[in-house]
């Protein structure tokens, strides 16, 4: 695809954990549409992501994501936590430990920068420069995941704290066009709102704009839900305004309504982690890109996809060259306005 020589397409790659894997979908996509980025900037897995397409990994990272499993997520786990992480970082880190990765981000083919999070004073810092991954270590630090990165005298976190999509460091790199990727963009499985389209932007049509409006999920109301203990006087009260008592198969349906209610599992630690990670995220991502909007928003549909499901490498891959291939049109239509 032709565009103008000084042109200079950014491309921000946000966080998402085990969602990251569609990013290798998205760059698959842009590359078969013929968009080559000028730029990279990633969040927490983007960045990690962006390393391997910059150090031409691409294959190997997808490869490996996608023969994982449970198994090797398993081979990671420290239960110590000893180290500060349930996840052992140099094993998580250690297959990619060779010559093309510990190389510095100056040296690398084009512009490329990473969003981490000052764990002592909570400031946004952006890592342009030195040992690459380091720098991706300290950007993918997810708290309670990955230990904390120490680097020029900071102790780092994940970007995603402060900064999900790094439309922001795109455009401070010298990207005239920025197409972001946001793997965010429904609520956890537990709470997500549904119905939003695959692929769009914040205005609808994949393109960003300066008005944004994004509508929040209905509140949850307590009691209201399917499963509410309620449901049984509820259909009492329905039977009797019309005029008769509830039928035995309404009364047995709501009684066991009520029963699996009651006895529903809590979610475990991990669960509870990651729900409140997800929740964090999308409610960071929705107030940085309305302020910050790209000028095209690939947002696949992955809510269906734990972020802590890493083993479900193959499907993320898939549903992210899908989300970007349908907004070749987007693209195209950016350019020409750009």
């Amino acid at each position: 695809m032709a565009k103008g020589t000084d042109l200079k397409i950014g491309l921000a790659l946000g966080s998402g954990a085990a969602r990251g894997w569609a990013h290798i979908g998205v760059l698959r996509a842009l590359e078969e549409i013929g968009i080559k980025p000028d730029i990279i900037c990633g969040t927490s897995i983007g960045a990690a992501v962006g390393a391997a397409y910059l150090t031409d990994q691409l294959d190997e990272l997808q490869a490996w994501a996608q023969k994982m499993g449970w198994l090797g997520m398993l081979g990671i786990i420290d239960l110590t936590f000893r180290r500060g992480g349930l996840v052992a970082a140099e094993k998580a880190f250690g297959r990619f430990d060779n010559e093309r990765s510990n190389i510095l981000i100056e040296k690398l083919p084009m512009p490329f920068a990473t969003v981490a999070t000052d764990l002592s004073t909570g400031r946004e810092m952006w890592l342009r420069d030195g040992p690459l991954m380091s720098a991706v270590m300290a950007s993918a630090a997810m708290p309670g995941l990955f230990p904390a990165v120490r680097r020029d005298h900071h102790l780092l976190v994940d970007g995603a704290l402060v900064n999900p999509v790094p439309v922001s460091l795109c455009r401070a790199l010298g990207a005239d066009l920025v197409v972001a990727v946001n793997l965010n963009s429904e609520l956890s499985p537990l709470g997500r709102p549904t119905g939003r389209g695959t692929g769009k932007g914040l205005n609808g049509k994949g393109i960003g704009g300066n008005t944004v409006a994004v509508k929040a999920p209905e509140p949850v109301v307590a009691g209201g839900d399917a499963g509410s203990p309620a449901l049984s006087h509820l259909t009492s009260q329905i039977s009797t305004w019309l005029g008769r008592k509830p039928s035995r198969r309404t009364q047995f349906l709501a009684d066991q309504i009520d029963d699996a209610h009651a006895h529903r599992q809590m979610p475990n630690a991990l669960e509870v982690m990651a729900g409140s990670i997800d929740i964090m995220q999308d409610r960071i991502t929705r107030s940085r890109l309305a302020g910050e909007p790209p000028d095209v928003l690939i947002a696949p549909r992955l809510a269906h996809i734990g972020i802590l499901e890493f083993d479900r490498a193959a499907e993320a891959v898939e549903i992210g060259h899908a989300a970007a291939s349908m907004l070749r049109p987007s693209i195209e239509l950016a350019l020409r306005r750009a």
